[in-house]
């Protein structure tokens, strides 16, 4: 058996799918930066567009100087950004020239690695990604092949996707990607298989999420296929709706007799911190979970799931979940078996609830729905269903979005934000709101250090500093004592 490497995907993945994308700062990352470059891994699942702009949002971090400052603590190990194609934060689909941009300043900051994930499997919009992403730089390319459950995607449609893209010189490996946990041993037993054959020498890994249980035995089963890779969450960032959690991985993948290159010390020192972290900021650790069958026929993220269910509460309708469910896989097979995989879900699902709720089937439906039908997100794997195309696209809202303005040129884009400006902030100020921008270069500089021991301590601090009423305050816990008298400082 060959030597197999690990991709930890805590940092990107594992913090979306567990955490809501919100749980982790810079400093976090900043801090287990060293820790992770220890263990070998052979890359790391680091951002995305999205990840980017919820670290402006929500944290006032500047993306740029994450990517920087970890790319300098990892210099062995890449970092890995994961995009849909010519699109950067928003979702229309940007102009190749200001993607270009995109990818180049990327790779100056760190990247070097990327994932290409077309929802639709479109190869002419791979081939363009990857083309300007070598031109832009040197980072590896990765194109990904979108599991999922539907009479189009089969072996056979996975496999030519894969032909086609192997003849590039711009596309240096391959990865089945699994976002809803579906692939089962026995079509890993027959997919990879497929996929390998198609892709020549070109290594294939496999990153298969453990919604339903599946994610771990699928991995096993591909390691005695020949794969390269297996993707992982550290500690309480895997399992759940996450990956394969990484030390359970290497224990059953060193039991079936595999060589597994990674240090098991530092793999150890990093799932410690990992560990305190998330005790220390409340945020919960994934669990294995049990097989649901209902997944493999509605495909419904965790996420979007409780979103729905939580909606259908505060409307006073909680008990028609399980028709808004049933709706979600019919609507799903009219709009051609869009895979499950965002912005894909939210739109599928959130179009059942108007079916079940509303007072006919597609009286309403929402703009991204319409942008869908037009071809916006690229050409559907397979084609809408007549009649609902011709009633979502017999209205009034869709006409207006068909003469929608395409997104802005590179040279448009600068006349607006000034020639000038450098291409970190014209970038985050070309698709995001301004007042976030300035908010985010108001903080400046992220701090270096974080101990979750002391999280605790600080938020009782920030609480305090919340409450004028609060005059005086003394900590003690063994020999350490600290006392705070107002108008007297420490």
């Amino acid at each position: 058996m060959t030597e197999l490497r690990l991709v930890d995907v805590t940092m990107r993945d594992g913090n979306q799918s567990l955490w809501g994308a919100t749980g982790l700062n810079t400093a976090h990352m900043l801090q287990a930066a060293a820790l992770t470059e220890a263990c070998g891994f052979r890359a790391i699942d680091f951002t995305s567009s999205s990840h980017m702009a919820v670290a402006v949002r929500y944290f006032r971090n500047d993306p740029w100087e994450r990517l920087r400052r970890m790319a300098a603590a990892m210099p062995t190990t890449p970092l890995q950004f994961i995009t849909t194609g010519l699109r950067f934060i928003a979702w229309q689909q940007a102009d190749p020239e200001f993607m270009r941009l995109v990818y180049r300043t990327l790779q100056a900051n760190g990247v070097g690695r990327f994932v290409l994930l077309d929802p639709m499997h479109e190869i002419p919009a791979v081939i363009e990604a990857a083309r300007l992403v070598k031109q832009e730089g040197s980072a590896e390319v990765m194109a990904a092949l979108t599991f999922t459950l539907s009479d189009v995607h089969t072996d056979a449609f996975y496999a030519d996707f894969a032909r086609t893209l192997a003849q590039s010189p711009d596309i240096d490996l391959f990865y089945v990607k699994d976002p809803s946990g579906l692939l089962s041993i026995d079509r890993v037993r027959t997919l990879a298989p497929a996929v390998k054959a198609a892709i020549g020498t070109k290594p294939l890994e496999i990153h298969a999420h453990t919604t339903i249980g599946q994610g771990m035995l699928s991995s096993l089963e591909a390691a005695k296929l020949g794969i390269s890779a297996i993707h992982v969450g550290v500690g309480p960032g895997g399992d759940g709706s996450s990956l394969p959690e990484a030390n359970r991985m290497l224990a059953n993948l060193e039991e079936a007799g595999h060589t597994v290159a990674i240090d098991k010390a530092a793999l150890a020192r990093l799932t410690s911190y990992w560990t305190r972290l998330a005790m220390a900021e409340g945020l919960p650790a994934g669990t294995p979970q049990n097989f649901d069958a209902s997944f493999l026929r509605h495909q419904i993220a965790g996420g979007v799931m409780t979103t729905t269910a939580r909606q259908l509460e505060e409307l006073g309708l909680a008990d028609r979940l399980g028709a808004v469910i049933a709706e979600t896989e019919q609507v799903r097979a009219e709009l051609g078996y869009p895979i499950m995989v965002t912005p894909f879900p939210q739109m599928v699902m959130s179009q059942a609830l108007f079916n079940v709720i509303g007072t006919r089937r597609y009286a309403q439906v929402s703009d991204q729905v319409i942008r869908y039908c037009m071809g916006k997100f690229g050409k559907p794997t397979s084609p809408v269903d007549p009649a609902v195309l011709a009633a979502i696209m017999d209205r009034p809202r869709a006409r207006e979005l068909a003469n929608e303005a395409d997104f802005p040129t590179l040279a448009d884009l600068r006349r607006q934000f000034g020639a000038h400006l450098p291409d970190e902030e014209f970038l985050l100020r070309a698709v995001m709101p301004g007042d976030q921008v300035d908010a985010m270069l108001a903080a400046g500089p992220s701090r270096s250090g974080y101990t979750p021991e002391a999280a605790p301590v600080l938020a009782l601090l920030r609480k305090l500093a919340a409450a004028p009423t609060a005059r005086d305050l003394v900590v003690e816990r063994g020999s350490f004592r600290l006392a705070l008298h107002a108008g007297a400082g420490l």
